[in-house]
């Protein structure tokens, strides 16, 4: 995975109470009070890693599940092979997991196959969404690393080994020279895809045998 600065961890209460004041001042809206939003540590923390008013508006306006769904899970540590918040996630896992929990679209395990999977159309970089996957060349293969776009030319991904799910600057030169396209979910497929697995889970049996989960590299 790419060498990236590592930042100072947050407490894990803090990091899981991000999503809750997310959502809160998306209800509360535009005309909020600034000193207001930064007297909370909370609305301190996206704020210092520039996640303003603007991205708050994109997510309420395009009510983006994934991204919301995204948000929960930063300061989950990386894992190599990681897919579930238990064990921790890689750069593919994270997006599988999020896709698959928020709007039931099932993507491939490899960032390649994620890459071609159908359900999803390519998108240009100046027409990018939040929740629309974002990959990049960091192991010199055009699509080895990926993450889920938030707006403002943020993106949340899962980086590498030693560090957590975070969101990083899309901007910066570094990702920037690295970036390889972007691709957004159908609205048909993944609504598709959650009627298909609200049917199989509806006519499952009780009692399931757990299926392995396979590994993959980033």
């Amino acid at each position: 995975m790419p060498k990236l600065p590592a930042r100072p961890p947050l407490p894990q209460r803090v990091l899981r109470m991000a999503l809750a004041t997310l959502l809160g001042f998306a209800s509360a809206g535009a005309g909020a009070a600034p000193d207001a939003a930064t007297s909370d540590p909370i609305a301190r923390f996206l704020v210092e890693r520039g996640l303003g008013d603007a991205l708050i508006g994109q997510v309420r306006d395009r009510a983006s599940d994934l991204v919301i769904t995204a948000m929960n899970f930063l300061g989950v540590p990386y894992r190599r092979g990681g897919q579930t918040e238990d064990e921790g996630f890689d750069c593919s896992g994270f997006t599988r997991y999020i896709f698959e929990r928020s709007i039931g679209l099932v993507l491939p395990r490899k960032v390649d196959e994620q890459a071609s999977a159908p359900g999803l159309r390519s998108v240009r970089r100046d027409d990018l969404q939040p929740g629309d996957l974002v990959f990049f060349n960091t192991l010199r293969r055009s699509f080895s690393h990926v993450g889920i776009y938030v707006g403002e030319g943020k993106f949340i991904h899962s980086p590498k080994s030693g560090a957590a799910v975070r969101i990083e600057d899309m901007t910066l030169a570094y990702w920037a020279r690295r970036f390889t396209g972007a691709r957004r979910a159908d609205e048909a497929s993944a609504t598709a895809n959650a009627g298909d697995r609200a049917a199989l889970e509806s006519n499952a049996p009780a009692a399931r045998a757990p299926v392995p989960n396979a590994v993959y590299l980033p």
